[in-house]
């Protein structure tokens, strides 16, 4: 190359802007790496924790050495370990640049209420925890807690809990062991619940799947009473002895046999025909046809048959029995028969719980649980359907009007009721304890039901919403008396108000040929159902928005744990 071409001025492809220019003296410098902006910038020294004789981790900084590498070996571990960046240690609270808002959270309501508003509450707008379960000073194990309020959550939504009643347990959980910045997720089969310990923390998420859900109320108490305890400043569990607790609720056997639910389910059917008009005969009848259908479904259920064929073949022995009284010319109503044994079938909780889920703003788990109860309907549609088609095949004159006839009996159909509520209650395997007053819930409601609809000539929906409106509003203050849940107080109340009558019809009009009066019977059922979720819901509310009660004076006093 030349003189000239070196004093040539170089082109702009030859020469970068940041490259420097000639002449100027450049240190050295390591090919550029992406570098993460949480790193260590260089020349900054870091400080060194422990002491000389501890065995050093081949993460750790050599002798000498201050600066942080820009790129830390990463180890293979397990993936149920945490993350290298969590400390089980509370860091100090996060305070937002607008500063924490003062809010008012009265301590003497129920821990359900507290939780709800602040789940309500946007994320930085929640007040900061005080811990109320007691632990070392290197504080909780977060993957521990939060493995606890999984299996927590999954018991109350197995046992038909509302989604935002599961999701105020587990934020309770959580808060009570000092994890504030949780966000529990609840959906109709997974459970989700991710902790961030700072804005710069990864966080620590887990999830749990419910494949099974089975109506144990007692069951569905004592893990009430477990999240209550933890929520109660008085009484101090550890994370062991929680774990004892919650073991323990999952070994204990159901209160009642299965051929005590098979009785009962006899005595449901029994009441809800002497409802509808029914005498000793009807009532001995249906009451047989409910426990061979329950029997029925019991054997379906251990061939490993999904839950529609269970409810198609337990819907059958009742109609089939009604069916042959009818052919016998028996004088009897054998349309009373087959509404007790539809009372028996009726899925009234998963209606409830999902028109509940569905008014709290949880569209997802609502959808799941009325698609759910849609599928049982059609199943004990398609049993009764398929009986009454061959009943009329072989020319079984079924009368609709034969349920319907005779006066009113005010107390034998209240004492009917309390029946019905009675054996629903056991059907819900709940505390021999609250069997007594979800009795008497039910009386009262068909006593509110009879006033208005017969006594005052009030439409059926109408009163049927104000009867669930009582039960809820009753039920609601009992469960806050007793800082339990409320379902055990009002799921096994509505059994009078189910629309059995108004379901058999429909399907007696649609086995004859009568489609338009089967599908308004069908349609009324329907109302009939929705008034009774609504009511239930709406009762509940009422109480909870403009009543105080359960002081946690008036609490009995608190049982201390072993403690480890």
């Amino acid at each position: 190359m030349t003189d000239a071409e070196d004093r040539k001025p170089q082109s702009d492809e030859a020469r970068s802007a940041f490259q420097p220019p000639a002449g100027v003296a450049t240190t050295a410098e390591p090919e550029s790496s992406t570098t993460s902006e949480f790193a260590v910038p260089r020349g900054l020294a870091v400080p060194r924790t422990g002491t000389e004789s501890e065995t050093t981790s081949e993460f750790a900084l050599p002798d000498g050495l201050d600066v942080a590498p820009a790129h830390p070996a990463e180890s293979e571990g397990s993936a149920f370990n945490p993350p290298r960046t969590y400390s089980a240690k509370q860091p100090p609270a996060f305070t937002p640049p607008a500063g924490v808002p003062i809010v008012s959270l009265t301590r003497d309501v129920p821990w359900q209420d507290r939780m709800r508003t602040m789940l309500r509450m946007p994320v930085t707008e929640r007040p900061a925890p005080e811990p109320v379960q007691r632990h070392d000073e290197s504080g909780p194990a977060v993957p521990r807690v939060l493995d606890l309020t999984l299996r927590i959550g999954e018991l109350l939504l197995a046992g038909g809990e509302g989604a935002e009643d599961v999701e105020a347990a587990m934020f309770a959980v959580c808060r009570s062991y000092g994890l504030d910045r949780c966000e529990p997720n609840v959906t109709f089969t997974l459970l989700a619940i991710s902790y961030q310990p700072s804005l710069v923390d990864d966080p620590v998420t887990a999830s749990r799947t419910v494949r099974r859900r089975s109506p144990d109320y007692t069951r569905l108490a004592a893990v009430y009473q477990l999240v209550d305890d933890l929520s109660d400043s008085e009484t101090h569990v550890s994370l062991e002895e929680a774990y004892r607790r919650l073991a323990e609720i999952r070994r204990n056997r159901h209160p009642y046999s299965g051929w005590v639910l098979t009785a009962a389910s006899g005595l449901l059917a029994g009441a809800a025909s002497v409802l509808v008009g029914g005498g000793v005969l009807v009532f001995v009848s249906a009451a047989i046809g409910a426990m061979l259908g329950d029997r029925l479904a019991w054997l379906c259920a251990g061939r490993g048959l999904p839950e529609f064929y269970q409810f198609t073949a337990a819907a059958m022995p009742p109609a089939a029995i009604g069916v042959a009284l009818t052919l016998a010319h028996a004088d009897v109503k054998a349309s009373a028969v087959i509404t007790g044994g539809l009372f028996a079938l009726l899925p009234g909780r998963a209606l409830v719980a999902g028109v509940q889920d569905g008014l709290t703003g949880f569209y997802i788990t609502a959808s799941a649980r009325l698609l759910e109860v849609l599928y049982f309907f059609v199943g004990i549609v398609a049993g009764v359907l398929t009986v009454l088609y061959f009943g009329v095949q072989l020319g079984a004159k079924l009368n609709p009007d034969a349920a319907l006839g005779g006066d009113p009996r005010p107390l034998l159909q209240i004492a009917a009721s309390l029946a019905l509520s009675l054996a629903f209650a056991v059907l819900l395997q709940q505390e021999r304890s609250t069997v007594l007053m979800v009795t008497l819930n039910g009386g009262v409601a068909w006593v509110v039901f009879g006033a208005m609809h017969y006594t005052g000539g009030i439409s059926p929906v109408a009163s049927t919403a104000v009867a669930a409106g009582v039960v809820g509003l009753f039920g609601q203050l009992l469960a806050r008396y007793r800082f339990a849940s409320a379902l055990p107080y009002t799921t096994a109340a509505i059994g009078p108000l189910l629309p059995g009558s108004a379901t058999y019809f429909g399907l007696l009009g649609i086995a004859q040929n009568e489609v338009e009066s089967g599908l308004t019977f069908l349609t009324k059922a329907v109302a009939l159902a929705m008034a009774i979720a609504i009511g239930v819901n709406l009762g509940s509310e009422i109480s909870r928005m403009f009543l105080r009660i359960g002081s946690r004076e008036k609490r009995r006093a608190a049982k201390r744990t072993r403690g480890f």
